[in-house]
């Protein structure tokens, strides 16, 4: 197991078409021992570049990282180590299965490699296998295999040698829906049965929350928060971590629409120009003229055990997320209130959260 400890870490380079490009820009990460991190944050904004910056695939332009006390890449003092010398697997999007090996060579190639006997090959690969139930598929070929075993096969490949840290690079975003659970639920019970130092990528909000102990959200290269998945979608810090956690998303309203709450002073102390948000679970429903403000209910549409309504008033539209056991049909005038201490504001111009 190792501690990851990053230090003002930059990733730039140069392209003809966009010039020069900040793809990271000042990272500076914790990651305890044993614990499962996710980079959290949407296409483009660098979360995989810095994966692969720690796995020493890439290299970055600025900063240190650390293994334990062990400084493992610095472009300041020439130290770049290889993947193999830091002890890190790798699991991708793609399989990158070999079409023509059994499952059982395929978990085995990285410990043909290190030239282990054939014993101990057998040994550790049966191992793995068992904690990923495919003994009874170690004849067969990748094609003959379902998405989900797939998966399973790379990550035998992956944990087979017992790396220090294991890096995962949206390793469900092919599986279906019901797949990508049933693996979620696997991968944690894994990871915390390896007890390997765990590093995963995502752009879903679903995995990040119900996967990591600890959550880094990314957005054009910069982290905007750092924190347990609670922590972060009770007590976002900025509105960018307010929007991109949340299904359905937050509501945003400009501050006009709440001119008439008397809470509003108290609040926010009589600052100009913020956003209100509402996140569509804390919204509750009252008889019309018996809530903080009316609205009208355009639509609603089930969920299952929950149900999303569509909501408008004279200068607004919003969701709310209810149980279904409400009873509340499109078409009806009703009353809206909210617990003012649910409630987020943030500074227009900076999107910085207003403390309240």
């Amino acid at each position: 197991m190792n501690k990851i400890k990053i230090n003002t870490l930059s990733k730039n380079f140069f392209t003809l078409r966009r010039g020069k490009v900040n793809a990271l820009n000042d990272i500076n990460l914790e990651i305890e021992c044993g614990s499962f991190f996710v980079l959290l944050g949407p296409s483009g904004c660098g979360k995989s570049t810095l994966l692969n910056i720690i796995a020493g695939i890439e290299q970055q332009s600025t900063g240190e990282i650390y293994f334990n006390e062990r400084l493992i890449a610095s472009p300041s003092k020439k130290v770049f180590l290889s993947p193999k010398e830091r002890d890190v697997a790798m699991v991708f999007q793609s399989y990158a299965l070999y079409p023509h090996m059994t499952v059982f060579e395929n978990i085995a190639f990285p410990l043909k490699i290190s030239k282990l006997n054939k014993d101990e090959i057998k040994r550790k690969v049966e191992e793995a296998s068992d904690i990923l139930e495919l003994k009874g598929l170690l004849e067969a070929k990748p094609k003959e295999l379902s998405g989900g075993q797939r998966q399973r096969v790379a990550l035998g490949r992956a944990i087979v040698r017992n790396p220090s840290v294991l890096l995962l690079d949206e390793p469900l975003s092919n599986l279906d829906a019901m797949l990508r659970i049933n693996m979620r639920s696997e991968l944690k019970s894994l990871q915390r049965r390896l007890n390997i130092t765990t590093i995963y990528v995502t752009h879903d909000q679903t995995e990040a929350l119900s996967l990591g102990d600890k959550i880094a959200v990314i957005k054009d290269g910069e982290i905007q928060q750092v924190g347990k998945p609670d922590q972060i979608y009770d007590n976002p810090q900025n509105l960018f971590v307010a929007k991109f956690l949340g299904s359905p998303p937050i509501n945003i309203f400009e501050e006009k629409v709440f001119e008439n709450i008397p809470t509003k002073a108290e609040l926010i102390n009589n600052r100009k120009n913020f956003l209100v948000g509402i996140r569509p679970e804390q919204i509750k429903f009252a008889e019309k003229d018996k809530g903080l403000f009316n609205a009208k209910v355009k639509m609603t549409s089930s969920l299952g055990s929950e149900k999303v309504i569509h909501l408008f008033t004279a200068n607004s539209k919003f969701i709310a997320k209810v149980s279904t056991d409400l009873n509340i049909s499109e078409g009806k005038d009703v009353g809206i209130s909210f617990e003012k201490d649910k409630v987020f504001f943030f500074e227009k111009e900076s999107s910085k959260r207003i403390s309240t």
